[in-house]
């Protein structure tokens, strides 16, 4: 029997934008994704500088998933 792959979609969450298009075009407009840290107090660290991901709401993606736990998921994402 052959094992058969389908993919039946394609994502992207990235500091740039959320979802393919937008960071694509916001590479290929040679846009930065890296800044100054806001989501915590940063002075402790000798880094101050990363690439957030701002405005994505997990909830908004997970439509349908039938209880499913995403507590880990959610918890990549804290709430600003």
């Amino acid at each position: 029997m052959k094992r058969r792959v389908v993919v039946t979609g394609l994502g992207a969450i990235t500091p740039l934008a959320i979802g393919v298009e937008p960071s694509w075009q916001s590479l290929c407009q040679g846009k930065s994704g890296i800044g100054a840290l806001t989501r915590f107090d940063a002075t402790g660290f000798r880094t101050r500088i990363a690439g957030e991901v701002n405005s994505f709401n997990p909830a908004d993606f997970m439509v349908g998933f039938g209880g499913t736990n995403v507590t880990l998921i959610l918890g990549q994402f804290p709430p600003k």
